[in-house]
């Protein structure tokens, strides 16, 4: 039987607008070094064998290859373009997998993913075919129904904050994704799900979060030092 590789696939879109920098924010730099340094080595770290699939539009290419090389095992890392959307991103990344593979589909702007919670996925995905992971909401929750201008209360017990990497067997999510783009894919869970596969939840971490505003660069930057 061949062996099942490692493989992430790290999607960088962002362009800044948000943080109101002057660069994309996966370029900001995190405790001296760029955002996606931190994301792409916290990976190389966890797994010895791990292969990496950096995918970045067009316009940031040179920059992350610029980084490349300041990683502790840069021979593990492809760059590769990004598309339109983050569905056709990923769809781009996976088209570079040929062999068996769990493959973690990870935000670019979650540096503080730690070693334990993509072992975790890891050992999930082997088990169910996917793991994603997800944290309790502890605010409370409304929904909003605009056409009768009213809003209600719901059970935050019912629902979940989605988190990354999103792991998958690659003969799940390869497939999934050669269907056609549609607006409710919201991420790789929503695209496996409509083939007909159940979503497996794990335990996320309060502490991977996802920046995308300058307060988020300030507690990435408390968790880091603190850890």
């Amino acid at each position: 039987m061949q062996a099942r590789k490692n493989i992430a696939v790290i999607v960088a879109g962002g362009s800044g607008q948000r943080m109101g920098a002057d660069k994309p924010k996966q370029f900001l730099h995190l405790s001296g070094l760029p955002i996606i340094q931190h994301t792409v080595q916290a990976f190389l770290d966890a797994l010895e064998d791990i292969e990496i699939i950096l995918v970045l539009p067009k316009a940031h290419l040179a920059m992350a290859a610029a980084i490349i090389p300041k990683l502790s095992k840069p021979g593990s890392i492809t760059i590769i373009e990004g598309g339109a959307t983050r569905f056709h991103s990923v769809k781009n990344g996976l088209a570079q997998i040929d062999d068996p593979a769990v493959v973690f589909i990870h935000d670019g702007v979650r540096p503080l993913v730690s070693s334990q919670l993509i072992h975790s996925c890891r050992e999930h995905a082997l088990k169910y075919g996917n793991a994603i992971p997800a944290i309790p909401m502890k605010d409370s929750v409304r929904q909003l129904f605009p056409e009768e201008g009213i809003n209600k209360a719901v059970n935050r017990e019912h629902y979940k904050i989605i988190q990354t990497p999103q792991t998958f067997l690659s003969e799940i999510i390869v497939p999934a994704f050669e269907t056609t783009y549609n607006e409710s894919f919201t991420d790789e869970a929503t695209v496996i799900e409509q083939t007909g596969h159940a979503v497996h939840l794990v335990d996320g971490e309060e502490g991977n979060i996802k920046i995308t505003r300058p307060l988020d660069l300030i507690i990435a930057e408390s968790l880091l030092n603190n850890s």
